[in-house]
């Protein structure tokens, strides 16, 4: 069958992103198609765009999204045509109007949620499963920072630490991001831009300062990161947002207190399937209950998600963003 899709034939700004028209071959005895009905918008996109993230071009690009199986492989048994579906990581390519995947890498969406906040949800809804559940498994009562706590990770990293009773303090770039993040369960937050966020963060703690920290921005805030922590305290390193963390000298570690560091990913996270399942439910048990709400702010057509790339880089964005084939 035809369909379109983004295609990045070299690494670049966002005028590489060229939407054309592709086949997409009938699934294998292993794989099903799904024709996609909305699709998730998040940082790790813009760096498989630029090749921070190797991949060999031209691919697609995008891990998350949400449709419907319109064929199945002959040796697939849990999932059938017309199951309504939900991914969030796998190969790349889900900026399409349908793909190819291995089923493993999918999930059935419970009738309750749909497409767009099923898309809004997989990546960035699994990703706080993973650091709050796993990662670090809080239990509640704990006082965490939060780096970026009105984008998409990061609001819902507020409503999980308020479900868990968990005291979350998160920087943010603005008065109006301040508040957005209170709103979703933020117990405190830090502007950046005027405040200094390792002192606010001692006054805060009453000098205690931290047991983990959650960093999805990177380079900008490592050092600061870590200065944040009690003596043995875990430094998440989970993403880049201003550039990779480079040239990390240990000793720094044992300086600042016998830290701990850990660069997870999601994909060693939903593995094996029973892990993606569980983690799976435990996300949309969260939303079903009302605990997790998804305010997508920003929808675009396929067409242009080189505009989406430019405002998510910018920071314009705030919650979530879909793109609509």
């Amino acid at each position: 069958m035809k369909a379109k899709a983004i295609v990045v034939s070299e690494h670049g700004g966002p005028e590489v992103l060229k939407l054309v028209e592709v086949d997409v071959a009938d699934p294998g005895p292993d794989e099903v198609r799904i024709r996609n009905h909305a699709i998730g918008l998040n940082f790790i996109d813009i760096y498989f765009r630029t090749g921070l993230y190797p991949a060999a071009a031209p691919h697609g690009l995008g891990f998350e999204g949400a449709g419907v199986v319109d064929a199945v492989g002959a040796n697939v048994k849990f999932l059938k045509e017309g199951d309504r579906v939900a991914y969030g990581q796998g190969p790349l390519g889900a900026y399409a109007e349908a793909r190819v995947m291995p089923p493993a890498m999918v999930v059935r969406l419970p009738k309750k949620i749909g497409f767009d906040d099923a898309a809004a949800a997989m990546l960035k809804g699994l990703t706080v499963q993973y650091l709050f559940r796993q990662t670090y498994r809080l239990q509640g009562g704990e006082k965490i920072l939060f780096h970026a706590a009105a984008g998409g990770v990061g609001l819902i990293a507020c409503q999980w630490a308020r479900a868990l009773g968990v005291k979350l303090i998160g920087t943010v770039s603005s008065a109006e991001k301040a508040a957005l993040a209170k709103k979703n369960g933020a117990w405190e937050t830090i502007d950046y831009t005027k405040e200094n966020f390792v002192e606010r963060v001692k006054e805060l703690t009453g000098g205690a300062k931290l047991p983990v920290v959650y960093d999805g921005v990177g380079k900008d805030t490592w050092e600061g990161s870590l200065d944040c922590l009690q003596p043995r305290g875990l430094m998440v390193s989970f993403g880049n947002a201003s550039g990779a963390v480079t040239g990390v000298n240990l000793g720094i570690l044992a300086a600042k207190g016998s830290l701990f560091v850990t660069r997870p990913t999601l994909a060693t996270h939903v593995v094996p399937r029973s892990r993606l399942e569980a983690s799976a439910e435990e996300l949309f048990d969260m939303m079903e209950s009302g605990k997790i709400k998804f305010k997508i702010d920003q929808r675009y057509k396929l067409a242009d998600a080189a505009r989406a790339h430019i405002d998510l880089a910018s920071r314009k964005t705030t919650g979530s963003s879909v793109l609509v084939p």
